[in-house]
């Protein structure tokens, strides 16, 4: 009984929350266009794909046109079609270049229409957008996050290019980190290059992508030092100082950057200019003050536990985009609140410190982050791990439940009226605790814990199997299946890795390495000639709702980093969303799956099997100023 009744005092604030959020302010978000897709499926047949919108009413239809040649445009569908966002066309004359547009229809009459994608004459069957990259002599492409840089109203991507690195325990000199950023055409748009007096490794740049000023374009927003050099070729501070240790006989302050002034900069995403530059909060301070209690909290001053960043983009008002900077997780966390607005200007909203290790927000940090809104009142607050900032940067509980790699929250039991966080948690260091804990975001009560004293380095949870609704979680260190309750519903699978949902059903499937299983069938999807990132961790260099309908695109690189390919699922489906870029939580888990160990995005309300029809997001979209 426990488990499906609530008493009634939780219930009345769940519905004042949910009646007193129609009335916020609404938030600014993109102003996407309808994102049309078409893909070769066979010889003779095309899937066509395109977004709605979260300010689309329900009511929208959409008629489907085609264009061959210098022909007359010709309507594809009888009447407008309002049951899903694909079609599959079949018949065409491959000879000649086709045209595909969509013409949204409102009370009868036909809108304007979209902007069209081409599909070239005598298209090869395949299901990717291919763009060649120009990797600099030893980089690989790496984590990849897309913005509207142009304010076109479609995505670019920016990509890390990451030479050699170095992970924060590990001593040696490392190249320094460049970003780059590109049309899907392939079109090179700017290099911005981080400088010797960044770190290489997944836990020093941590880039924000994101419409920070609702100026219609996306910028870019990560730590910076003397030298970086941006993308109209401006330096930053003194490009002559290298701060860099590399003096070899120095142990483990070989490679290190210990010292020098942090900025922090904010650069423009269509020219990667640097439009404000400001002093990185907090700064390292004592390097040996940043250790915690417990999952790997101990003691160094070379820079390990002082150097861990992670990033994120919150709306702390519950209408403007802020972007948050970290530092330190195993012991002292500190993140710093920073609004860009006001004719290009930085300006510091708050700063949350945990100070020292007797502090119970210290040491509660992850390897990545998560943002939603968890009491219901408009605005964000921050999953930091095992503990939860509010909004105005208070400390909202910290559980105690310490470290993790991995972290999920959504409504992961939709019997449940809060959003949930499921995370797995470290035992370095002979740490006593639970290895899988399930807990409220909005109290923090713990609801399920799991794997005593056992250390558990990987953990998903999400709804992958058919007939079952609510999430699932499993775990590198269990055989089994669970639902959000603990209750064993199946054998785990093998794949503890990233997620994607790509088939025409409601359940989401596993995304591992190049391929995506779904659970109880086997591999659906593979792409090949790619490979993912971050060794074992197999993760992609972006997976999210990037173009068509509201399945996600996988973007992965070629394995001999030359590329980046797009693909998108050519299956059709009848279910129909709008776009999963218009759910702010789920677009803003696209903003710092860069971050850390990265993680697969969750939607702000129940996506899977028994789900209800999605809420309308309560956003604005912002034009191009």
């Amino acid at each position: 009984m426990r488990n499906k009744l609530y008493n009634r005092s939780t219930l009345i604030l769940l519905l004042l929350s949910l009646v007193a959020s129609q009335s916020y302010s609404q938030r600014q978000m993109e102003n996407l266009g309808r994102g049309v897709v078409a893909m070769r499926k066979t010889t003779d047949s095309v899937f066509v794909s395109w977004r709605m919108l979260g300010t689309d009413p329900e009511s929208i239809g959409f008629n489907l046109y085609r264009k061959t040649g210098n022909g007359v445009p010709v309507k594809l569908n009888g009447t407008p079609i309002t049951n899903s966002t694909n079609y599959v066309d079949s018949k065409i004359n491959f000879d000649e270049p086709n045209a595909y547009f969509v013409k949204p229809v409102l009370n009868g009459s036909e809108q304007a229409a979209s902007k069209p994608w081409v599909l070239p004459a005598k298209a090869d069957v395949r299901q990717y957008i291919n763009i060649h990259l120009q990797t600099p002599p030893g980089y690989t492409p790496n984590d990849v996050s897309p913005g509207d840089l142009d304010g076109d109203g479609e995505y670019e991507l920016v990509v890390h290019m990451a030479g050699r690195g170095r992970d924060n325990s590990q001593a040696g000199i490392t190249d320094p980190p460049i970003l780059q950023a590109y049309k899907l055409d392939g079109t090179l748009m700017w290099t911005i290059k981080l400088g010797k007096n960044i770190r290489e490794g997944a836990h020093y740049t941590q880039f924000m992508v994101y419409d920070l000023d609702g100026d219609g374009r996306a910028e870019i927003a990560c730590k910076t030092a003397d030298g970086t050099i941006d993308g109209v070729g401006k330096v930053i501070g003194d490009s002559t100082k290298d701060y860099v240790n590399r003096d070899p006989t120095s142990g483990q302050q070989y490679g290190r950057i210990n010292k020098g002034p942090e900025y922090f900069t904010v650069f423009d995403g269509q020219t990667g200019a640097a439009l404000a530059t400001t002093d990185y909060l907090p700064g390292r301070g004592d390097q040996g003050a940043w250790d915690g209690v417990g999952g790997n909290g101990g003691h160094d001053n070379f820079g390990n536990r002082s150097d861990r960043f992670l990033a994120c983009v919150a709306y702390l008002d519950g209408i403007h985009p802020s972007v948050v900077m970290t530092r330190g997780y195993y012991g002292r966390s500190v993140l710093a609140a920073w609004d860009f607005r006001d004719h290009k200007k930085l300006t510091s909203r708050w700063v949350f410190d945990s100070k020292d290790a007797k502090n119970p927000f210290s040491g509660m940090g992850y390897h990545g982050l998560s943002v939603t809104d968890v009491d219901g009142d408009g605005k964000d607050e921050i999953i930091f791990g095992s503990m939860v900032v509010n909004s105005n940067g208070t400390g909202r509980y910290s559980t105690g439940l310490r470290h993790g790699d991995a972290i999920h929250v959504g409504y992961l039991d939709p019997e449940n009226p809060d959003k949930l966080v499921f995370g797995i948690h470290e035992m370095a260091g002979g740490t006593k605790g639970w290895g899988a804990a399930v807990y409220n975001a909005r109290t923090g009560e713990i609801i399920y814990k799991s794997e005593q004293d056992v250390d558990v380095g990987r953990g998903v949870a999400e709804n992958i199997v058919p007939g079952l609704k609510g999430a699932q979680m499993w775990w590198n260190t269990s055989p089994d299946l669970y639902d959000m309750k603990g209750n064993v519903v199946g054998k785990r699978p093998s794949q503890i890795n990233f997620l994607s949902w790509w088939d025409g059903e409601l359940t989401r499937q596993l995304l591992d390495g190049n391929k995506i299983t779904k659970y109880g069938t086997g591999v659906i999807f593979t792409a090949e000639g790619c490979t993912s990132n971050n060794g074992t961790k197999s993760t992609p260099a972006l997976s999210a709702d990037i173009l068509g309908d509201w399945r996600e695109e996988l973007v992965e690189r070629t394995t001999d980093n030359q590329n980046l390919r797009i693909y998108t699922t050519t299956i059709p489906t009848t279910h129909r969303f709008y776009t999963l870029m218009h759910d702010p939580q789920y677009r803003l888990s696209v903003a710092w799956q860069n971050v850390g160990y990265n993680q697969p995005p969750h939607t702000g309300f129940y996506l899977g099997y028994g789900m209800k029809t999605p809420p309308k997001p309560n956003i604005v979209l912002v034009n191009k100023q």
